[in-house]
């Protein structure tokens, strides 16, 4: 005798399968009660905020798209992308020098991440800055015989680039551990088959070892992008007032209203380092391929859509 169905089969089941589990999903209420309170704190900051009148919001309104504000973004952006670029590379070599089996230049790469790890990056732009007073004229040509090429430092009005070689040569530093680490995540395997392979070692880093280290060097390199943004606001010690801080410093010090020029700063500083928390999020997902089991959404559905395709006869008949 065969014993009733608890439950409707669905069309095309066996009769024989268990019915379907009807699983009631966890309620939080704690979560609940923390993201209610969350939402009443914001609410009261942002009404606080809007009723007071030291933030000035029409100055901010104002100077959001000032032209000297939308330029100082411009320095910023250029300050950016330059002291990045040089970093990387410099970065990248002084990495290679560390790993190298040639003790001059592995030691020669400790002593310049000594020096530029161990001062502040103000303290370093501060000597930038001073870097005319320092040497007042640079020759080149053959010491104490003849010099071909001479340049009058304290002649040229050179703060931009004084900043941007002050913040690069910092940057290089951590660059350089950055990529390092990165290398030192790749395993020996990698290298021996290369040598294996007749790979001398600068073809191994540059043809094995440093593809596969990109995944773990892009996330922080990211990181360093975003700090490097922000750091660009310490360039006044070059000094260099082009900047979007700069700018809304100078501005501020004309109609004696900091608080909404710093809002406007801070403003876009947001906005830019926004844009690049999205660009880093994509580039660290396209050098994640294959490194991890967790699926996408793309690749889940197409899983769930090969599954629920229907069977013909002669794939039946193969399955079987």
């Amino acid at each position: 005798m065969s014993s009733p169905s608890t439950g409707p089969q669905p069309t095309g089941a066996d009769p024989s399968d268990p019915d379907p589990i009807k699983a009631v999903p966890l309620r939080h209420p704690g979560q609940w009660a923390a993201a209610a309170i969350v939402l009443v704190v914001a609410a009261l900051f942002v009404y606080g905020a809007a009723t007071n009148a030291a933030y000035a919001w029409d100055t901010y309104a104002k100077y959001l798209f000032d032209t000297r504000i939308l330029s100082g973004v411009w320095y910023t952006l250029a300050l950016t992308v330059l002291a990045m670029l040089i970093a990387i590379i410099l970065g990248v070599l002084l990495a290679i020098m560390r790993l190298s089996p040639n003790p001059v230049l592995r030691y020669t790469a400790w002593v310049y991440l000594w020096v530029f790890r161990g001062t502040p990056v103000y303290v370093q732009l501060v000597f930038w800055g001073l870097f005319p007073s320092i040497y007042k004229q640079i020759d080149l040509g053959v010491p104490f015989v003849y010099q071909f090429a001479h340049f009058d430092i304290q002649s040229l009005n050179a703060a931009f680039t004084f900043a941007m070689i002050g913040l690069a040569l910092n940057e290089a530093a951590y660059m350089a551990e950055i990529v390092r680490a990165g290398v030192s995540s790749v395993g020996e395997g990698q290298s021996e088959a290369s040598v294996a392979l007749g790979m001398s070692w600068a073809q191994t880093m540059r043809r094995t070892v440093l593809p596969q280290a990109m995944r773990v060097i892009i996330p922080p390199t990211g990181n360093e992008v975003i700090s490097m943004l922000k750091t660009t606001s310490l360039v006044a010690a070059v000094p260099f007032t082009g900047e979007v801080y700069g700018r809304a410093r100078d501005i501020s010090g004309v109609n004696f209203q900091p608080i909404p020029l710093l809002m406007v700063a801070s403003t876009w500083y947001l906005i830019v380092t926004s844009v690049l928390m999205v660009g880093q999020y994509y580039l660290e997902r396209y050098y994640s391929k294959g490194a991890s089991k967790q699926m996408t959404a793309r690749q889940l559905k197409a899983m769930a859509a090969v599954q629920n395709a229907p069977i013909m006869d002669g794939e039946s008949d193969e399955r079987r």
